[in-house]
């Protein structure tokens, strides 16, 4: 706007008033940002001391850059002119400014409206309102209840540790005990007896009890795609059931798997009924994120007690007694199961009195049953060497015996 004010009066020789004119010309550059983002042209009538009217069009050359600026009204304010015979009015068309301000309400109405407290991104403040009181109701009851005293039939109050206590206290205190309780329950077994006591005569009571893991050592959990979750049977199960069941081994499956889980499975695995005892998560002791098998709770004795199993601490309460194998991961040429048939046949036909020594003894190998199958190798060859000499001996005294019949 100065520059057309400048190149006007230039043109019209008034050079005498240019100083004046540019001194007391006041722009608003706010206006500047109010073009059209279109590129359109922006009128302004400027009044000359010859009472003509100059039309300036100014034009917006970069509306890329004004088009992401929030739309004001255009003002272009100015100072009146000390002298009598000259003055400049800049104005702007007032259709434009109503409008651009009816605009700029309407959006300023619509972030409001968007940025409400409860609504567009405050909407987490009601949710956490909804989450605390939630919990706080939750924990309202749960005090109420576990809380309360007990009553006996008669509805009177039974008197407690905490009933001197004031009552808020004394109820939030038998809250903290029945939480403690609770936790308890849930990381020790389910009983103090998981077993029931061993059989009497007449019936058959197997002399050593052999507690089973069943993943990783009798099955194998896969789950694809197309198929969901297969157990697949490790090769070998039939036999292995056949030669240490009944009456070598009270056979128990002692597993950390869920009993909605497993107890299908074994119904499976087992037709035939060799497993006599089932036992599953509910059973274990929960210690630092696993669940461990104590079998001390078995009601067995412990010198006659062996636990197969692929993880180290699930059987960290009674090593001695365990026998830890490598896990199975689904190989069709597996023979294990086999080769640990025969090493527990032996055990048990050797008439062991405590079988910890022998487990300790092959638990320091890396794979116990390799260190069995040697073991049983030069055994065999040490029997066939002392068969093979006593052999030689008998045919020799037979020699010498008919030898001196002879004579």
């Amino acid at each position: 706007a100065t520059f057309s004010v400048v190149m006007r009066c230039l043109s019209r020789g008034q050079t005498h008033r240019l100083k004046r004119c540019v001194l007391h010309m006041q722009t608003n550059i706010r206006a500047l940002s109010n073009f059209n983002n279109r590129g359109s042209f922006l009128p302004i009538q400027i009044y000359t001391p010859s009472r003509h009217i100059d039309v300036v069009c100014l034009f917006s050359s970069t509306p890329n850059r004004l088009q992401s600026q929030p739309q004001q009204p255009p003002i272009l304010s100015n100072s009146p002119l000390q002298s009598e015979r000259a003055s400049v009015d800049v104005s702007t068309p007032t259709d434009t400014t109503k409008k651009d301000e009816s605009e700029s309400d309407d959006k300023s109405k619509n972030d409001k409206k968007k940025d409400s407290w409860w609504r567009g991104k405050n909407s987490w403040r009601l949710g956490l309102i909804f989450i605390g009181g939630t919990l706080t109701a939750w924990a309202v009851g749960l005090v109420s209840i576990w809380g309360a005293p007990e009553l006996d039939p008669e509805g009177k109050e039974i008197q407690d540790e905490f009933s001197d206590m004031p009552s808020l206290i004394a109820h939030l205190r038998r809250t903290w005990k029945e939480m403690n309780i609770f936790k308890k329950k849930i990381q020790d077994p389910s009983r103090d007896k998981l077993l029931p006591d061993p059989l009497k005569y007449p019936y058959i009571q197997p002399p050593y009890t052999l507690v089973i893991e069943l993943t990783g050592v009798l099955i194998h959990p896969d789950w694809t795609y197309g198929t969901g979750w297969r157990f697949k049977k490790r090769p070998g199960i039939d036999y292995f059931l056949r030669q240490i069941g009944p009456p070598l081994y009270e056979v128990v499956i002692y597993s950390s798997e869920s009993g909605m889980t497993a107890d299908p499975l074994v119904n499976h695995l087992d037709p035939q009924g060799y497993v006599m005892y089932r036992l599953y998560r509910d059973a274990t002791r929960y210690m630092n994120g696993h669940h461990v098998k104590d079998l001390s709770c078995l009601n067995r004795d412990m010198a006659r007690i062996i636990m197969l199993d692929c993880n180290p601490e699930s059987v960290k309460l009674q090593p001695q007694n365990s026998l830890v194998l490598k896990k199975w991961t689904g190989e069709d040429n597996d023979r294990t199961l086999i080769d640990l048939a025969h090493f527990l046949e032996t055990i048990a036909v050797s008439g062991v009195d405590d079988i910890r020594a022998v487990l300790e003894y092959y638990s320091q190998f890396d794979d116990p049953l390799s260190a069995f199958k040697d073991n049983q190798r030069k055994l065999q060859e040490e029997e066939e060497a002392r068969v093979k000499l006593v052999k030689d001996t008998v045919s020799k005294k037979s020699w010498l015996s008919g030898f001196t019949n002879r004579r």
